[in-house]
C-alpha cells in the first residue's frame, strides 16, 4: 500500500493539550486513565443519581446509565454569560465551554492569547434533550432559547467567546459525531485553514425519550453491561460526557516547544451506504475506510498493534464490524 503524492507531503498532527469531563467523577485525562487501568466502571443504576425520570407506564427500560454529576452547575459570570441566557442555555453547551477551557490551560496555552487567530473549532454534538424539556414546559419562545439549543450555536460560541476567526462547524453524524469532528479538524489543519484546531465531543441525557426509544427497540443492555464483540452482547448502556483535544501540525508543535502528547498520521471517513438497514452496518463499507485511513497514514496493517472500536453490544452489528477488523488487521498475521 503506496502513499500518494498528496499523503507524502501531509505532515503528522499532534495533539498538544487535552481535557474531559466523564461518568464517575472523571475530570482530568489522568483520572480517565486510572479508570481504565483499573478496570472500574462507571455505570450505575439511574434511581441512584440526580436524574429522576418518570417512565412510560408498563415500559420495561434498563435503569443503568453512565452519567455524570452536577451538570446543572455552571460559572456564567466567567464566560460573560447573563443569568437569562444561562438558564436557556443547553448544559450541552455549558460544558463544551468549561472543558474546552480547560484543554487549552492543560495545553500551556493561554485563551486570552488566541483573539483574533485563525484558530478552528469542530463539535461532534448530537443530543437535543434540553430543547425537548423547554418545548414540554411550554416555555415562551425568546432569542436565548433558540441560540442555547441550536447545534450550530454550540461551536460559534465557542469561537465567539475565544475570538477565533477560523472555522466553526459544528457536527452531527450520531455515534461517530467525534471522530468526524476530529477528521475534518485534521483535515482543516492539513489544507491550511487553521493553524490550530479545537476537536471534541459533547452529549448529555437530559430527558428519557430517546432512552425509551433504544429500549423499545432492543438496543439497550438489561444488565447494565456491554460487552461488545462477545458472545454474551445484549445491547450498549447510554452515556454521556464531553472531551477536548487541542490540534497543531507536527512542525507547528515543535517549533512552539509544545507537550505532544500523541500524533495522529491519517484519518478518514465514509458512509456505510446500502446495508441489511438503516442502522445495520456493511462490512466492506468498513474495510474500505480502515484502508484509506492506513493508507492517508502511510501505514501497513501488520504495523498496527492495537484498535480500539466502537462496539455496540449488538448481535447483528458487532459481527459485521468485527469481520471487517479481522479482514484488514488479519492480513500476513498468524492465527492466534
Amino acid at each position: 500500500m503506496k502513499s500518494s503524492p498528496l499523503n507524502q507531503a501531509q505532515e503528522p498532527v499532534a495533539v498538544i493539550g487535552l481535557a474531559c469531563r466523564l461518568p464517575g467523577g472523571i475530570n482530568t485525562p489522568e483520572a480517565f486513565w486510572s479508570l481504565l487501568s483499573s478496570g472500574r466502571m462507571a455505570i450505575s443504576e439511574v434511581s441512584q443519581t440526580s436524574r429522576q425520570w418518570a417512565w412510560p407506564d408498563a415500559a420495561e427500560i434498563p435503569p443503568y446509565a453512565a452519567l455524570l454529576e452536577q451538570v446543572d452547575q455552571f460559572d456564567a459570570p466567567f464566560f460573560h454569560i447573563s443569568p437569562k441566557e444561562a438558564t436557556a442555555l443547553d448544559p450541552q453547551q455549558r460544558l463544551l465551554l468549561e472543558t474546552s477551557w480547560e484543554a487549552l490551560e492543560q495545553a500551556g496555552i493561554n485563551p486570552a492569547s488566541l483573539r483574533g487567530s485563525d484558530t478552528g473549532v469542530f463539535v461532534g454534538i448530537f443530543s437535543n434533550d434540553y430543547q425537548l424539556l423547554q418545548i414540554k414546559q411550554n416555555d415562551a419562545p425568546h432569542l436565548y432559547g433558540s441560540t442555547g439549543t441550536s447545534a450550530a450555536t454550540a461551536s460559534g460560541r465557542l469561537s465567539y467567546f475565544l475570538g477565533l476567526q477560523g472555522p466553526a462547524i459544528s457536527i452531527d453524524t450520531a455515534s461517530s459525531s467525534s471522530l468526524v469532528a476530529f477528521h475534518l479538524a485534521c483535515q482543516s489543519l492539513w489544507n491550511g485553514e487553521c493553524q490550530m484546531a479545537l476537536a471534541s465531543g459533547v452529549n448529555l441525557i437530559l430527558a428519557p425519550d430517546l432512552t425509551v426509544a433504544f429500549a423499545q427497540a432492543g438496543m439497550l443492555s438489561p444488565d447494565g453491561r456491554s460487552t461488545g464483540f462477545d458472545a454474551a452482547a445484549n445491547g450498549y448502556v447510554r452515556g454521556e460526557g464531553c472531551g477536548v483535544v487541542v490540534l497543531k501540525r507536527l512542525s507547528a508543535a515543535r517549533r512552539d516547544g509544545d507537550n505532544i502528547l500523541a500524533i495522529v498520521r491519517g484519518t478518514a471517513i465514509n458512509q456505510d451506504g446500502a446495508s441489511q438497514g438503516l442502522t445495520v452496518p456493511n462490512g466492506p463499507s468498513q474495510e474500505a475506510v480502515i484502508r484509506k485511513a492506513l493508507a492517508a497514514a502511510d501505514v501497513q496493517p501488520g504495523e498496527v498493534s492495537y484498535v480500539e472500536a466502537h462496539g455496540s453490544g449488538t448481535q447483528v452489528g458487532d459481527p459485521i464490524e468485527g469481520r471487517a477488523l479481522q479482514a484488514v488487521y488479519g492480513e500476513g498475521r498468524e492465527a492466534p
